[in-house]
């Protein structure tokens, strides 16, 4: 680790491209915290629930580039398969956590992300960032363990249902690497769209296996499926792979934070959930942060860096 002077402000193009990866990433965050809450009025179970939400995405994506003469290779089915394994890990993993754990203990544990995706751009990936933003990310990530902390009301910590959310973790995490590594490799729509095909036929058994039907869903939960489908996937899982390769790995990372900022915010309004005054200052708080971090990246200051 070294300390040096920041670098210029960057060309105007690639200001551009950074400016277009954080909206991206921007909306993807926000659709992922609003599927959070339609799965919440969904009766199925929550592997259920993925199985026909990622082949829904699938099916409605590759009819509609059919349409345009696009299909997906064979060859870029295969080079996604780690993504897309990855991916299905994290949603069994977590389903596994909420189920033996407390969610308190599955959620802080999954918010530790940011902390090691930095570590790993840092290190491996030649990415910079000064001191400033690192307070502001770590200010951020407190916010959102104040929100679930001070929301808490009962519950008992397992042992292995805390291995789970850690293992959930290091899905995620390496699912953002990955994402990160298919540039150049196959194009974000082929990567997502192979990811969601091998989650879809991943967690249907695993569904199965954790006692949940697989029946065919009601025709007034299929307006759901299907808005959770294309949400999370068109708007959540395409926008952020299609980002991560213009914006620094800790950055997109950290606008992960606002997953469960949005969500929270989504139930209060629609579904009547409380939010105490303690969570809402620290939902004000953490949004500051990250609204600070963001606007930052485009008008960089004298500052010292970390690499």
């Amino acid at each position: 680790m070294s300390t040096r002077a920041a670098p210029v402000a960057p060309a105007p193009a690639a200001t551009t491209e950074l400016s277009r990866g954080l909206l991206a990433a921007a909306v993807a965050v926000t659709a992922w915290g609003a599927s959070s809450v339609i799965a919440k009025v969904l009766p199925q179970g929550a592997l259920a629930i993925a199985a026909y939400r990622f082949m829904t995405y699938f099916v409605v994506i590759s009819i509609w580039r059919a349409t345009r003469r696009q299909y997906l290779s064979w060859d870029a089915f295969k080079k996604s398969i780690p993504g897309g394994l990855l991916l299905a890990a994290d949603v069994a993993f977590f389903f596994t956590a909420i189920k033996l754990t407390t969610v308190v203990n599955a959620t802080i544990i999954g918010a530790l992300q940011p902390l090691i995706l930095t570590a790993y751009g840092v290190r491996f990936l030649g990415e910079r960032l000064r001191r400033a933003d690192m307070i502001l990310g770590l200010v951020a990530l407190a916010g959102v363990v104040v929100i679930v902390l001070a929301g808490s009301n009962s519950g008992d910590a397992n042992i292995w249902g805390d291995l789970a959310a850690v293992g959930a973790l290091a899905s995620w995490s390496a699912y953002f690497v990955f994402a990160k590594r298919a540039d150049g490799v196959v194009s974000p729509t082929d990567y997502t769209l192979a990811a969601a095909l091998i989650v879809a036929l991943a967690n249907a058994p695993l569904a199965l296996a954790f006692g949940q039907s697989l029946a065919w869903p009601a025709w007034s939960d299929w307006l759901w499926l299907t808005g959770m489908a294309l949400g999370a996937g068109l708007l959540g899982h395409n926008m952020m792979n299609w980002s991560i390769v213009r914006i620094p790995l800790w950055l997109g990372s950290t606008m992960t934070l606002l997953v469960p900022l949005v969500s929270s915010a989504i139930a209060w309004i629609f579904l009547d959930e409380p939010l105490n005054p303690t969570q809402i200052i620290a939902m004000v708080v953490a949004l500051a942060a990250i609204g600070k971090l963001v606007r930052a990246q485009s008008a960089p200051r004298p500052d010292s860096t970390i690499s």
